[in-house]
């Protein structure tokens, strides 16, 4: 069982790998990649999930000035 290349670690009778490098960079940079997006949709649309406003406010759509296309 096992036999594997590379390190590893038994602890109480389970062995855990060491992940190889382009695991722990692609998992980094996909963590960033998350937290980036969050941060973002989490500025676009906090006021709105903390109900400090409703969605529909800030849309300009029904404004006086808006002319009657519909």
């Amino acid at each position: 069982m096992g036999g594997g290349h590379g390190g590893s670690t038994t602890y109480k009778g389970v062995t855990l790998h060491h992940p190889k490098r382009w695991h722990t960079v692609t998992g980094k940079g996909l963590c960033a990649v998350m937290w980036f997006w969050v941060l973002y949709r989490a500025k676009q649309d906090g006021p709105v999930v903390l109900g400090w406003r409703h969605p529909w406010e800030g849309h300009d759509d029904h404004s006086p000035g808006h002319g009657d296309k519909h």
